[in-house]
């Protein structure tokens, strides 16, 4: 297959890599010139991916019309937020016959869209039957030095779910398929405000007990919401639901664990995140999941509580103490 990876972050340049190793005929694209010069000389990419050779096969390149012309699959691995501008610049190109896979984990502010209604907003001619997601507990920092991990690809047809399964298949990036598009992207967008959380309560100094409460009530949130908004109860138990979930609040990877470990620390959120190379998705996520809560009168005190430390300035302790002393339930 001819495929494009559109971004050149870590999770772009990896899944250039397992692609590559397909022995499919891949083109990176990034916006920068000064990242395509860079990855181009040094045959790695040492901003985002540091230490982790790029093979010469792979064409890096700054056309994005050129590397999206006649292609079978293009895959959009950059930030939730900046999807929309990126794909609009391939909006006039002929995408009939192409499969168009997200990777991006996030829900647009304002539009409260996902990515798969993102990509179908601005590709109006595009084929609905056409568009993949690929989600589920990948660190990039882990599946590009070829550690075992298996993640979930969903479609609106399940032919193109497989067909997106068999390219990036390998025997350490397993891919399951799953017909349930929409309960996949919100599993993957609305744990990371789940996962600042987790983060929070380990910036506070709280423990192990609590982060795991954090952890499976945070589920059902995700799974009250997202049924709410018509996805499968049983997806939100799977790789892109509660195993992205628990390896997005547990790991040292994790940007948006980072975030609220930081902000639990004291420390403000746009000073956590003026310092960061990489986008912490979870914190535009949580003011379109805030909405999106209050549309469907969806009670989710945790993402409430997130989204009032973020934005709102309330301090980590207090939303905790207002989480335990909430009226009692039972399960």
């Amino acid at each position: 297959m001819k495929v494009t990876v559109l971004g050149a972050g870590s999770w772009g340049t990896t899944l250039a890599l397992v692609l590559h190793d397909n022995k499919h005929e891949v083109t990176l694209w990034t916006y920068k010139p000064e990242q395509a010069e860079l990855i181009r000389s040094k045959r790695e990419n040492p901003i985002f991916l540091p230490g982790i050779p790029i093979p010469p096969e792979i064409e890096v390149t700054t056309d994005i019309e050129a590397a999206c012309f006649h292609r079978d699959m293009i895959v959009a691995a950059v930030p939730s937020q900046f999807l929309r501008s990126v794909i609009e610049r391939i909006a006039h190109l002929n995408l009939e016959n192409t499969i168009v896979c997200n990777v991006a984990k996030g829900i647009e502010n304002n539009t409260l869209m996902t990515m798969s209604e993102v990509l179908l907003d601005v590709l109006q001619h595009e084929h609905k039957e056409n568009l993949a997601i690929l989600s589920g507990p990948s660190h990039a920092e882990e599946v590009s030095k070829k550690i075992p991990t298996a993640v979930v690809s969903a479609s609106f047809k399940l032919k193109t779910a497989k067909i997106v399964q068999d390219a990036f298949m390998t025997p350490y990036f397993r891919i399951y398929v799953n017909e349930d598009i929409r309960g996949v992207e919100l599993g993957g967008a609305i744990k990371n405000v789940i996962a600042i959380a987790a983060g929070l309560s380990d910036g506070a100094g709280f423990g192990d007990n609590t982060k795991a409460a954090i952890m499976t009530r945070g589920v059902y949130e995700v799974t009250r919401l997202g049924v709410k908004m018509g996805a499968q109860p049983r997806t939100f138990a799977g790789l892109s639901g509660i195993g992205d979930l628990i390896v997005t609040c547990m790991s040292r990877h994790s940007r948006n664990r980072h975030v609220g470990e930081e902000i639990g620390k004291g420390r403000s959120l746009d000073e956590v995140v003026n310092e960061m190379v990489m986008v912490a998705e979870g914190v535009a996520t949580t003011k379109s999941v805030h909405q999106l809560t209050e549309k469907h009168e969806t009670e989710v005190p945790i993402v409430t509580e997130v989204y009032k430390v973020l934005f709102e300035g309330k301090e980590p302790y207090q939303a905790m103490f207002d989480l335990m002393t909430r009226d009692a339930k039972g399960e």
